[in-house]
């Protein structure tokens, strides 16, 4: 059985950091792609960076060259995760993390989501 949980967020000012985690575990492939996104409440939940198990990486506009998407493994548990310097206001919203096995399309699993707020 395949899992997905985030951690890492938290309430912070314009300005700050925050590292948020994520854990796939029960992954039984070999391939594999995971994606960070986030959803603020009224609008569609937005991919903002992905990576895969060939260490390929995109980043949507709003985030490229501010955030960052890592990866590593351990125990056989994929952990990804999303670096946020400068964090901006318009950052605050619901992140998601989620696995899929070919490309970051349709993503097969998903965590509960982890709360991000940045106050002015």
């Amino acid at each position: 059985q395949v899992t997905v949980a985030e951690s890492g967020g938290g309430s912070v000012q314009a300005g700050g950091s925050l590292r948020l985690s994520c854990a796939a575990s029960g992954w039984p492939y070999s391939t594999w792609c995971m994606a960070w996104f986030r959803q603020v409440p009224g609008k569609e939940r937005v991919m903002l960076a992905s990576i895969d198990s060939d260490g390929d990486n995109m980043y949507a506009d709003s985030v490229k060259g501010r955030f960052t998407i890592s990866s590593g493994n351990a125990d056989k548990v994929l952990n990804v995760y999303l670096q946020m310097p400068n964090l901006k206001p318009e950052d605050t919203g619901t992140y998601y993390c989620a696995i899929e096995r070919w490309g970051c399309g349709a993503m097969d699993y998903w965590g509960k989501g982890t709360q991000v707020t940045v106050s002015s």
